[in-house]
């Protein structure tokens, strides 16, 4: 199973921006997807953005045009990165990482992924 470890989650007011990054190891397949979740209290969590191995990406309407994600890899490691820019106070939640080996199609529907990670804070205040 992969393993993924986040970073970079903090305090921000609105109007200004964070880049949380994803750290995964242990892929055994060339096909995959990654994405990044969210949940904040007394919610489920929603999908947010998700990058497949064939380059294709999708992301959630409320963050079209503010959040950009991208994906890099250095031999046996994989960088998921999530830039986020124009926060509002509605994006507060704890920000989660997830993979899937094997499929190559984007999905936002957390039950297509299969490895998480342990998740990383963003708060906005107004």
């Amino acid at each position: 199973q992969v393993q993924l470890v986040e970073s970079g989650g903090g305090s921000v007011q609105s109007g200004g921006s964070l880049r949380l990054s994803c750290v995964a190891n242990g892929y055994r397949s060339s096909g995959f997807r990654m994405g990044w979740f969210r949940q904040a209290p007394g919610k489920e969590r929603e999908g947010v953005a998700c990058i497949s191995s064939a380059g294709t990406t999708t992301y959630a309407d409320s963050v079209k045009g503010r959040f950009t994600i991208t994906i890099s890899q250095d031999n046996a490691q994989r960088t998921l990165m999530l830039q986020m820019n124009s926060l509002k106070p509605e994006d507060t939640a704890m920000y989660y990482c997830a993979a899937q080996e094997v499929y190559d199609r984007t999905s936002l529907n957390p039950g297509a992924f299969t490895s998480w990670g342990q998740g990383t804070q963003v708060t906005v205040s107004s």
